[in-house]
């Protein structure tokens, strides 16, 4: 008998757009009989009742929200002997629905050294009532919207789902 894998997805999010992700990432990988919890990347104290994690960050002037890059640091050494998966949130156009968009560079060394399985860039998104200085600006400028593309995020859910399906028969 297999049991069923528990996931955590931890983010880090300004305005919410990044938790929203989390949330649907959650219900793809439910729909393939995953256990997924949601929780805010600075209020996890223990990741060691997970079979494996996801991190997400929204993307600010080429940066991961401060929470999910502590929250990576914080967790370094038992995130290390689980399967992790990384997703960023960021760009205010259609390109991460039209190309796969490498990691920034903090994002990278956390790919790295957590031995990540994959990483996915997912578009941002950004509306009225956002804080923060530059985000006012991006919409004064008529550059805001919501560029997620909630199939794409869903088609990578289903594929960490595979995966880890894959590697519970391995190991039981």
């Amino acid at each position: 008998m297999t049991t069923t894998p528990r996931v955590l997805i931890a983010y880090g999010t300004k305005n919410g757009s990044t938790a929203e992700i989390a949330e649907w990432i959650a219900e793809a990988l439910r729909d393939r009989q995953v256990d997924a919890d949601v929780r805010s990347a600075a209020e996890v104290q223990d990741v060691t009742a997970y079979d494996a994690v996801l991190i997400g960050g929204g993307l600010y002037a080429g940066r991961w929200q401060r929470d999910a890059t502590r929250f990576a640091r914080r967790h370094r050494k038992a995130l290390g002997r689980l399967p992790v998966w990384l997703f960023s949130s960021g760009p205010l156009d259609p390109s991460a629905s039209e190309r796969d968009i490498p990691p920034v560079p903090g994002v990278a060394r956390l790919v790295t050294r957590l031995d990540a399985r994959g990483h996915a860039t997912f578009g941002g998104r950004l509306t009225e009532g956002a804080r923060g200085f530059i985000a006012r600006q991006i919409i004064q400028q008529g550059k805001g919207g919501d560029f997620r593309d909630r199939a794409q995020i869903e088609a990578w859910g289903h594929g960490i789902a595979a995966e880890l399906a894959g590697s519970t028969m391995e190991h039981h």
